[in-house]
């Protein structure tokens, strides 16, 4: 029972695997639809003379049936399409023109040796066009033999059946309509499971923009634009030297000894509020974000060119917004946490590490600066190091310099940046403010 439903299955499914390419599908498919028309065809034809009063024997008919079929079965059952599709393309092209010797000559047999070019045509879309070519020649051969026949030997082709000229004029009219139907039919059920086919396709390829794209943005969320541009061309480093980059860190203050009471997804959520935040505020000042490090957060200007000239006071303005928004904004911070931050102005290198989980990320004394000045400051404390005071003193208010001594550093000179200029600079560009 279950073979017969097997059997049955892949008759209906034209012996198509799940696992066939979606070309052999077409293929498969249109050499069944040419199979059942072309078996179809010889019983008509038969029924359509003894209808005209002219009786012919049905034992080539019916031979050329229960060949057709068997050959569809062996295929159904041992899943032999190479086998399937020569036995049914001879059988198209050879079956016509023994049909004709044995009713007669080219009038008497209303030129049914003229079918056989239906073997050429199926051939082109299931073989392919050069594979195609000899079966026309073929039927090109068979229609010589039979002018042959028919106009160099008359004795040989006497018919052993006169066909009355009506009849033959009949079918005649009929050969060439059916033959010019089957043929236009079979290109278009061909033309259909291409459209078919290419709209699967199409489909897929959507699905795999979509795909794409979702992968493009997972990078350019990981690298800046341009690094990543190059690292789809190129599998090589990437490392660039840059002469001026301002560099931000900003560290939550405590941040270790107030999650040691909190569950797991406690400190991903409170992070991720605040690193979100943070995000958008880079975004937002067209800066870009290098890295998060435990909880510290890691941004820089100056790597793209789109940035503009400005990017150390994009920098001191995203600072005072990262301040401002844990001070103020409580659905981002919850637990009140405060933030320091450094600043740091010079140049750097940059690059992408490693082949696997690689990261884009910035090395030299300038990112030394940022760091160490960032854990000598105090929460809600914003410093910057000279080369940034220097940039930022006519647009921003500072308190006056103090000197911190910083590991591998010595004694440094930094300045706390408090706003955007509200009044006049004094001479020294810094303006004192209470401690």
């Amino acid at each position: 029972m279950t073979h017969s439903h097997t059997f049955v299955a892949r008759l209906r499914g034209a012996g198509v695997e799940p696992g066939d390419p979606d070309e052999l599908r077409i293929k498969k498919s249109i050499m069944v639809f040419a199979m059942g028309l072309m078996t179809t065809a010889p019983m008509v034809w038969l029924a359509l003379y003894w209808l005209l009063g002219l009786q012919l024997s049905a034992t080539l008919p019916f031979a050329f049936q229960l060949i057709s079929v068997l050959t569809l079965a062996v295929y159904i059952m041992t899943g032999g399409f190479r086998f399937f599709q020569y036995a049914q393309l001879g059988l198209f092209l050879f079956f016509p023109f023994v049909a004709q010797l044995l009713i007669g000559n080219f009038i008497s047999a209303s030129g049914v040796v003229l079918w056989g070019i239906l073997a050429p045509i199926v051939a082109v879309p299931v073989l392919g066009p050069r594979e195609s070519m000899p079966w026309f020649a073929a039927h090109v051969t068979l229609l010589a033999i039979c002018g042959f026949i028919d106009f160099q030997l008359p004795g040989a082709a006497a018919a052993t059946l006169r066909v009355p000229s009506s009849v033959s004029g009949v079918f005649f009219t009929l050969n060439f309509i059916a033959i010019s139907g089957i043929s236009y039919f079979l290109l278009r059920y061909a033309a259909q499971q291409k459209e078919a086919y290419e709209s699967q396709l199409k489909q897929a390829h959507r699905l795999l923009q979509v795909e794409q794209d979702k992968s493009e943005r997972l990078l350019l969320n990981i690298l800046p634009g341009p690094v990543a541009e190059r690292l789809k061309k190129d599998d090589g480093a990437v490392a660039d030297g840059f002469a001026d980059v301002t560099v931000m860190f900003g560290d939550i203050v405590n941040f270790t000894q107030i999650a040691e009471g909190m569950a797991p997804g406690q400190i991903f959520t409170m992070l991720n509020k605040i690193f979100s935040g943070f995000d958008a505020l880079a975004d937002k000042h067209g800066l870009e974000k290098i890295k998060t490090i435990g909880d510290a957060y890691m941004v820089a200007g100056g790597l793209n060119l789109g940035e503009g000239p400005d990017y150390t006071a994009k920098i001191a303005d995203m600072a005072l917004d990262m301040r401002d928004m844990l001070a103020h904004d409580k659905s981002v911070n919850e637990l009140g946490l405060a933030i320091r931050i450094g600043i740091g102005t010079g140049p750097v290198v940059a690059g992408v590490v490693g082949k696997k989980k690689f990261i884009y990320d910035l090395w030299g004394d300038t990112v030394n600066m940022a760091s160490r000045i960032t854990s000598e400051g105090v929460p809600g404390m914003i410093q910057a190091d000279a080369m940034t005071y220097r940039r930022l003193k006519n647009q921003f208010d500072f308190h006056a310099p103090q000197t911190l001594h910083l590991k591998s550093k010595g004694e440094t000179v930094v300045y706390r940046l408090i706003g955007r200029t509200t009044g006049t600079h004094d001479d020294t560009g810094a303006r004192l403010a209470d401690t």
